[in-house]
């Protein structure tokens, strides 16, 4: 099974919620290959059955899946780490204090696991109280940089900036962008993403130089009928990633 993420293009991937492994494959091919299919661990009763799911979407997308809270869920912290240790998938969202507890089950360097930091309203300071514990006390701000630091030493990949509200917070995201740059780290914004505003986002985090670049898609391109994901929605971020990146 691949480990190694290979759902860039150039710089930039796709972040996407698969429905069903039919779903993911036609998310997978709408962007030639350049997305990774998020599967929520909070819509399972348990590890197992969580397990033999991912397994099957596994197969299906050549491991370019990506283990999911649940809306930043960090109730789901420790179910993502097991979960994860025992698929290996590619990618791992997990809040800010698990890291290093996930990267230590997982037991190896290639999958990217993200580190959840949110908006605080000031520019260069990010809150870290994202996990099931701090999430309940009062937030904890403390500058981007540092953040990045912590997270390396953790053994993360990159900084998930979450809830975006879309550009609600461009300031803030702008400042983001140029650290992760200047500390050759990755970044997913992640939050209020839809076809209106992905370009923006997407060219601030390009424009700044940031190396990797995976904003999450979610919601806005879900279709509430069949609760799947829009192929041709995908495909149209794909589009608007060849024009930024070329």
């Amino acid at each position: 099974m691949e480990l190694t993420p290979n759902y860039y293009k150039n710089c930039v991937g796709i972040n996407c919620l698969a429905g069903s492994v039919e779903n993911a494959k036609d998310i997978y091919e709408a962007a030639d290959g350049h997305v990774v299919c998020g599967i929520l661990t909070k819509n399972y009763p348990d590890n197992a059955s969580c397990i033999d799911d991912l397994k099957k979407y596994q197969k299906a997308v050549n491991n370019a899946i990506s283990v999911g809270l649940g809306a930043g869920d960090p109730n789901q912290s420790l179910m993502v780490s097991q979960v994860s240790a025992e698929v290996q998938p590619q990618h791992v969202n997990q809040v800010f204090s698990e890291v290093a507890y996930t990267r230590a089950l997982l037991g190896q360097n290639n999958t990217v696991i993200n580190g959840l930091v949110s908006p605080t309203g000031r520019v260069g300071y990010v809150n870290i109280a994202t996990g099931p514990l701090s999430s309940k006390e009062k937030v904890a701000e403390i500058p981007v940089t540092t953040a990045i630091a912590f997270l390396k030493e953790m053994g993360g990949s990159s900084i998930k900036f979450f809830p975006m509200n879309g550009l609600d917070h461009k300031e803030e995201y702008e400042y983001i962008a140029k650290a992760c740059a200047d500390n050759n780290f990755s970044l997913e914004p992640t939050g209020g993403i839809d076809l209106e505003n992905f370009e923006s986002i997407l060219q601030i985090a390009f424009d700044a130089g940031v190396k990797k670049i995976l904003p999450h898609v979610y919601s806005s391109i879900i279709d509430q009928q069949t609760g799947l994901t829009r192929a041709d929605d995908v495909k149209k971020l794909y589009e608007i990633i060849q024009n930024v990146v070329k």
